[in-house]
C-alpha cells in the first residue's frame, strides 16, 4: 500500500511535466534578433534566455527566487575504502553548510539564491537546526558491492522525498533552482548508475572523487564492476536502478527535477552526481531534458559521457570536482545575465540605432 501512494505522487508530477513552450521561443528569438546588436552575438546568452522563455511560458521571464537544493547522505559502499575521506566528513560538512562556512554557501550568497539543506540519509544523528530538513530515509544506503544499496520502496521515497521539499519551498517562491550534493562515496554510486545507463565501459566513467590515489581509483573500478555483477541492475527501470546502486541523495535530487519540471521551473545541474540524478529524472520522463541547464563539465571523467547521452551542452568548464551546487550557483548568474539581456535590452527602433545594411 505504501509503495502504491508514493508512486501515485511520483505519476502524478510526471503527468503534469509537459513540453516547453516552442513557439513562444521562436517569438524571443525575433525579440532577440531587434536588440542593438548584431544577430547572435552574444552566442549561448541569446540560447539561454530563448530556453528560459520556453520553460517558464513567460515572454518577459524573472530570475528573483533563486534556489539551491543541496542534499546530504551517506553511502554503504564507503566501507570498501574507495573515497580519499572518511564517512564522518559527510555529516561535518553538513554543519559547515549551516554555519555558512562552504562553498556553496559562498557562491550562492554571490548568486543571490537561498540554500536548502536537507539530511537524506546521513549515517549518524545530526544536531537539529532551524535551517535543516531532517528527511532521513535511513543511516546511509547498504553496501551495493555486496547487495542493493536500498529497498525499491526506499529509492520511490527519495524521490518522492525530493518532490515533497521542491513542493514546500515552491511556497517561498522559486523562479530558479539548482541542485548540489554532500556524500562521501558518492561519486562511487554515481559512476555505477552512468555505467548503466550510458552503456559506457566503467574504466571510462569512473574518477577520483575526491582525490584518491591510482591504487585506488582500481580498486574503486573493482568494486563498482562487483557491484554491478551482484545487483543486474534494469537501465529500463530507473527505479530498479536507483535502488541496486544509487544513493539517498541522488533520488531525492531527481524528485527535485521533477517537480520543477512539472512548475516550469528551470534546474540548473551542478556536476557528476547531479548529472546522476538527472539520469534517474530523464528516464523516468524524457521531458525534463529540456527543463535541464547544465551549469559545468565536471573533471569527474563520467560527466561528459552523462551530458552526452542526456544531449545536453554545459556553460562552462573551469575544472570544478566539488559538488555542492558550486558550479550550478556560477550557471544561476549566467542565466539570470541572460535575462536580463533578453528583458532590459535596447532595440533598435527604442535607441534610434541603425541596423545592419542590407545588400
Amino acid at each position: 500500500m505504501e509503495n502504491k501512494i508514493v508512486m501515485e505522487i511520483l505519476n502524478n508530477t510526471v503527468n503534469n511535466i509537459s513540453d516547453i513552450d516552442r513557439a513562444l521561443m521562436l517569438k524571443a528569438q525575433k525579440r532577440l534578433d531587434n536588440l542593438t546588436k548584431p544577430v547572435k552575438s552574444l552566442g549561448r546568452l541569446e540560447e539561454l534566455a530563448k530556453l528560459i522563455v520556453g520553460i517558464s511560458g513567460k515572454d518577459d521571464p524573472e530570475i528573483k527566487n533563486k534556489v539551491i537544493f543541496t542534499f546530504a547522505s551517506d553511502h554503504g559502499v564507503a566501507a570498501e575504502n574507495v573515497s580519499a575521506f572518511p564517512q564522518e566528513v559527510t555529516a561535518q560538512m553538513v554543519y559547515n553548510f549551516l554555519r555558512g562556512g562552504a562553498a556553496v554557501n559562498i557562491l550562492a550568497d554571490h548568486a543571490g539564491a537561498r540554500v536548502v539543506i536537507a539530511d537524506l540519509g546521513v549515517a549518524s544523528i545530526l544536531t537539529p537546526h532551524p535551517r535543516l530538513i531532517e528527511r532521513k530515509i535511513n543511516m546511509g544506503t547498504k553496501n551495493m558491492a555486496k547487495g542493493p544499496a536500498m529497498t525499491r520502496a526506499e529509492a520511490i521515497r527519495s524521490i518522492e522525498t525530493g518532490i515533497d521539499i521542491f513542493e514546500r519551498e515552491l511556497k517561498l517562491g522559486i523562479d530558479i533552482c539548482a541542485i548540489g550534493e554532500m556524500g562521501i562515496a558518492n561519486t562511487t554510486a554515481s559512476s555505477a548508475l552512468a555505467a548503466v545507463f550510458t552503456k559506457k565501459k566503467i574504466e571510462e566513467i569512473t574518477g577520483k572523487g575526491t582525490g584518491i590515489c591510482d591504487v585506488s581509483l582500481k580498486k574503486k573500478i573493482s568494486v563498482i564492476k562487483r557491484a554491478l555483477k551482484i545487483n543486474l541492475p534494469d537501465p529500463k527501470d530507473p527505479i530498479d536502478t536507483l535502488s541496486k546502486v544509487g544513493g539517498f541523495e541522488i533520488g531525492a535530487l531527481a524528485g527535485i527535477i521533477l517537480s520543477a519540471a512539472s512548475h516550469r521551473i528551470p534546474v540548473v545541474l551542478d556536476g557528476f552526481i547531479s548529472g546522476a540524478a538527472a539520469l534517474i529524472a530523464y528516464n523516468i520522463e524524457p521531458k525534463t531534458k529540456n527543463y535541464m541547464i547544465p551549469s559545468h563539465c565536471s573533471v569527474e571523467t563520467g560527466h561528459k559521457h552523462i551530458l552526452k547521452y542526456l544531449g545536453i551542452k554545459p556553460l562552462f568548464d573551469l575544472s570544478l570536482r566539488l559538488g555542492e551546487g558550486t558550479g550550478a550557483a556560477i550557471g544561476i548568474t549566467l542565466v539570470e545575465a541572460a535575462v536580463k539581456i533578453l528583458t532590459q535590452m535596447a532595440t533598435f527602433k527604442n535607441a534610434g540605432v541603425s541596423q545592419k545594411n542590407e545588400k
